[in-house]
């Protein structure tokens, strides 16, 4: 018998979806080839050590159901950000990319717009469509990847609801200066609220880089989304949140179910808010690896873009599925970025020093193909 089509929601269909990189188990390689993954920018030094204590002290208590509310995890939130924030800032999610979903369930329905800036994260766009928002793409700036605030600002209309902003920038590593964000702040009308992506925030140290806080404490209409998945280790935890002004969040956790964050997920991720000198060794060898990887790209010759973050983007001489496929030959799994809006592009994660030998080994051999 066939299914009603007048129970599908015409919105969840034949939308924009997002595609994620492959997993380790997708791939098939002799034995003898070791296989780093730099597809995904996770941690390359693992997980924070005491969010793992933390994990096997709840283990005997899986049984038991967590906190209904996440207000234990708001309280560490709140001290983590030196009190400057209070509770009702802070909402919490499974996830970074949860928490992007749920700001489009919260503010998006049929006839609203989104503005997006390419190369961008792709559930930006999925999440709108699902909700039956137009989505509107103000490209970053070549060569630099630089954001047009003019141009977002004009494409602005009164349908328009959420902006999205990422710094450091996904896929192209870059960053937006804190004088390009205080422009578009300041000139954002009362029904558009700016959405900023800032899960990458403890690899950017230039000096006029910001994060989301001060535009939240002077009661703009921001909504920062940080995650536990990057520099703290704990992607397969899928542990988020967000701060903004109490307004907002308030209104946004009438979407939270009960019992909402996993109890193994919530202890984890508090512990390792305390945890500063993982992040500090995390930062410390994603940096030090960078400067090795620049001079190697430096030495080939290749086009590339420095990073604020855990990654680099380059442009390979050749299509992204041919350097895809010959850096795999050597075990480097890296990351075609065209679903992002940089077509012919690679993005390279960080990782350890062995990692680094084999990408620096690889790189030279593959470019050696093609120049």
């Amino acid at each position: 018998m066939k299914t009603n089509p007048v129970l599908f929601n015409p919105l969840l269909q034949g939308k924009a979806s997002y595609k994620g990189g492959k997993t380790i188990n997708d791939i098939a390689l002799p034995e003898e080839i070791q296989l780093y993954k730099l597809s995904s920018n996770e941690n390359p030094i693992g997980p924070s050590p005491k969010a793992i204590e933390a994990l096997n002290k709840v283990l005997p208590n899986l049984h038991i159901y967590p906190d209904r509310t996440d207000i234990r995890f708001r309280e560490k939130l709140r001290d983590f950000y030196g009190k400057t924030m209070s509770v009702d800032h802070f909402l919490c999610s499974n996830s970074g990319v949860a928490l992007l979903e749920m700001i489009s369930r919260a503010f998006l329905q049929e006839g609203n717009e989104i503005i997006i800036s390419n190369p961008a994260f792709g559930p930006y766009e999925m999440f709108a469509l699902k909700q039956g928002a137009k989505v509107i793409d103000i490209p970053l700036m070549e060569p630099d990847f630089s954001l047009d605030a003019d141009g977002i600002l004009d494409a602005i209309t009164e349908n328009t609801r959420l902006i999205y902003v990422t710094n450091p920038n996904n896929p192209t590593g870059t960053y937006i200066p804190q004088d390009d964000i205080d422009y578009l702040v300041e000139h954002l009308p009362d029904h558009v609220i700016l959405v900023y992506d800032e899960v990458y925030f403890h690899f950017a140290d230039a000096e006029d880089f910001s994060l989301a806080m001060p535009y939240v404490l002077a009661d703009k209409n921001v909504i920062a989304v940080n995650s536990f998945a990057k520099s703290y280790g704990l992607a397969g935890l899928r542990m988020g949140y967000g701060y903004a002004k109490p307004e907002i969040m308030n209104y946004m956790r009438n979407i939270q179910r009960p019992f909402f964050i996993n109890i193994a997920g919530m202890e984890a991720a508090m512990a390792a808010l305390d945890d500063k000198e993982h992040i500090s060794a995390t930062v410390k060898m994603v940096q030090t690896q960078k400067e090795k990887i620049y001079s190697c790209l430096e030495q080939i010759g290749a086009k590339y873009w420095r990073s604020q973050s855990n990654f680099i983007l380059i442009k390979p001489p050749v299509s992204e599925s041919q350097f895809e496929q010959d850096m795999l030959q050597y075990g480097l799994m890296v990351r075609p970025v065209a679903n992002f809006g940089a077509p012919g592009c690679i993005r390279i994660s960080i990782g350890n020093d062995a990692a680094t030998d084999a990408l620096i080994k690889a790189l030279n051999q593959v470019y050696a193909k093609y120049t």
